[in-house]
């Protein structure tokens, strides 16, 4: 194998797999840490950077980064990164004076349709470069599907309020209760850009017998939730069935529990190993009582005269091809009716565009959405760019926030003059973390402790009141203990080869067995020969020459605890621990040359 090249920006970047997983590449341990120390405002500020909105994503967030957290590969739980996020903005201290001061205007105006997460993140970055934005959202208050869609008893309003604020305060120009109905007239308007962050607006369809006739009592549970949650729905049927196996099927079933729904069940086609909905989520329905019954396939509402009286499904089972694809067939057992009074229904959201004339330079694919450039976040009118659920379909907050940088990146450079799909590369800074013979400046002891449960209402208080937050949070205490639990996956192992003595200290010490001297080889056969073989091949190898001997040294980087025992035990220091510190590019900041990045 060649020798791992650990100047390449993103090398590191990857071995620290949980900020590589979160889609705006949040330094998860490097908060992780402040939070340990005690410093929840810098803990904020730094997500701030990136995320934009710790307080909502620490309560609502898919968590895309647990999985990957080397923590779950030693035991099984990863650290609760999410909820570690919401600590920060529980207890951090007034942070305005901390936020960017604008710019003076720069004569550049940028109009952005939606007031959600994708719209917003634009607005963050480009406001304090000088830009006029303009925010129109056809809902009085900014926050989008944050605010509409998501129950006041996971996300507060206050919560929104004051992460909604800090962007608007940046000389942003909020009109809400304004919708856009034409991006034809808004083209004509002069703007310098415009951004459309719309969302996934509409909620599908179940087009079964017995829709129409008993339209009063079955509801799109995405209009619903937005009913609810602008307070012009106030209660429901004691019998309710949710239609669907997603995360908004969840917030509506637990929605209706507290609404008056004394028995609320969700009913889905697919198994529930294969639902949508995130474990999380399940498993909080589950905690209310709400039963959710699996491979069931609605074929029938059931009305006397209009009247909702029923559900019927069909039972299937899931069948696997030779490829391994599931087909759902009859199981051959007789329909079931299942009585209600109202049904919600919550099996997908589709993105709505008739406010787009199709003479606007904007080409649609076959699903009529926009044709939009993956990376640039452009659409064919070179003026126009989506992002968020209006760009690709229904996705999560992060994933909007991600997509609302890189947007933000594209306008300044088209703004700018400059090539919109040259993409600097992140600045990285790289330091040494040694203060003396055997001293380190952050702490090294791995904790044995169990995931720390999040505390939860009591569940007879909670159902009583709509607006009552469910997860209660950590309390100091907890977090600490919880922060403990981080391996401080960005403090790299870096290696010196002309240093080394091939005394094996290192091999001898370490607890994973990660480290081994071995003559090169193919990877494949390298991998065998560890002295824990390494099957994962989605895993980097660290690999170094130029030992006296002609060996190398292989560094399996998928179970390292970074626990820095080789660089303590090495006589040598050849062996260093580096904190690895990835900025990623926004907005207005310094653009990296390749040769300079890769130094």
């Amino acid at each position: 194998m060649k020798p791992t090249d650990i100047s390449a920006p993103d090398y590191f970047h990857k071995v620290v797999d949980c900020q590589w997983a979160c889609p705006a590449h949040t330094p998860v341990p490097e908060y992780i840490r402040l939070i340990a120390e005690g410093r929840y405002s810098d803990a904020y500020m730094i997500n701030w950077q990136s995320n934009v909105f710790p307080g909502i994503l620490g309560r609502t967030c898919d968590r895309p980064c647990e999985p990957a957290c080397r923590r779950g590969r030693v035991e099984e739980t990863p650290v609760a990164i999410c909820r570690l996020k919401r600590v920060a903005a529980d207890f951090k201290d007034d942070v305005k004076h901390r936020m960017p001061k604008p710019l003076a205007k720069n004569g550049k105006r940028i109009a952005l349709v939606g007031g959600g997460p994708a719209s917003l993140t634009v607005a963050r970055d480009l406001a304090p470069l000088g830009y006029h934005c303009t925010v129109f959202d056809a809902d009085p208050k900014a926050g989008g599907m944050m605010r509409s869609q998501i129950p006041k008893f996971r996300l507060p309003d206050n919560v929104i309020d004051e992460e909604t604020d800090y962007i608007l305060n940046l000389g942003v120009e909020f009109k809400g209760g304004h919708r856009i109905d034409s991006l034809k007239k808004l083209l004509g308007e002069n703007y310098d850009a415009i951004f459309i962050g719309s969302g996934a607006p509409r909620g599908r369809e179940l087009d079964i017998p017995g829709r129409k006739e008993a339209a009063a009592n079955i509801h799109i549970g995405i209009e619903w939730l937005a009913s609810v949650s602008f307070g012009h729905v106030e209660k429901i049927g004691r019998r309710v069935i949710v239609l669907g196996g997603g995360n908004t099927a969840m917030d509506c079933c637990r929605t209706a529990r507290r609404l008056g729904g004394a028995d609320v069940k969700v009913i889905v086609r697919s198994g529930f190993e294969e639902m949508k909905a995130s474990p999380w989520e399940k498993e909080d329905a589950l905690h209310e009582d709400i039963p959710i019954l699996n491979y069931m396939v609605p074929v029938a509402f059931k009305h006397v005269s209009g009247k909702l009286i029923g559900v019927t499904f069909q039972k299937v089972k899931a069948e696997y091809d030779a490829k391994g694809r599931r087909n759902l067939v009859p199981s051959g057992e007789p329909n079931q009716t299942i009585p209600c009074d109202d049904v919600l229904v919550a099996v997908g959201q589709e993105n709505a565009f008739p406010w787009i004339e199709r003479d606007c330079g904007i080409e649609f694919d076959k699903w009529n959405m926009p044709q939009v450039d993956a990376k640039t976040f452009v659409s064919t009118n070179p003026k126009v760019f989506f992002g968020g659920d209006a760009a690709f379909g229904p996705k999560n907050i992060i994933w909007a926030v991600a997509h609302g940088h890189d947007a933000a990146l594209s306008i300044h450079k088209m703004i700018s003059g400059e090539d919109i799909t040259e993409r600097p590369l992140p600045e990285v800074h790289v330091s040494s973390q040694k203060m003396g013979i055997h001293e380190w400046s952050y702490d090294n002891d791995i904790s044995g402790d169990k995931r720390y449960k999040v505390p939860h209402r009591d569940k007879v208080i909670a159902l009583k009141d709509i607006k009552a937050e469910v997860e209660l949070g950590y309390d100091v205490k907890l977090a600490l203990g919880e922060a403990q639990r981080c391996l401080n996956c960005d403090v790299q192992t870096v290696f010196s080869a002309p240093a080394c003595i091939e005394c094996d200290a290192c091999v001898d010490i370490c607890p994973m067995d990660c480290i081994t001297f071995t003559e090169n080889g193919e990877e494949e056969d390298l991998r065998q020969r560890l002295k824990a073989p390494s099957p994962h091949q989605d895993q980097a190898l660290y690999v170094a020459e130029g030992l006296k001997t002609g060996r190398v040294m292989v560094k399996d980087e998928d179970v390292c605890l970074h626990c820095g025992l080789c660089a303590e035990r090495c006589p040598t220091g050849a062996w260093d621990m580096q904190k690895y510190l990835i900025d990623m590019t926004h907005a207005g900041t310094t653009c990296q040359s390749k040769a300079r990045s890769a130094a």
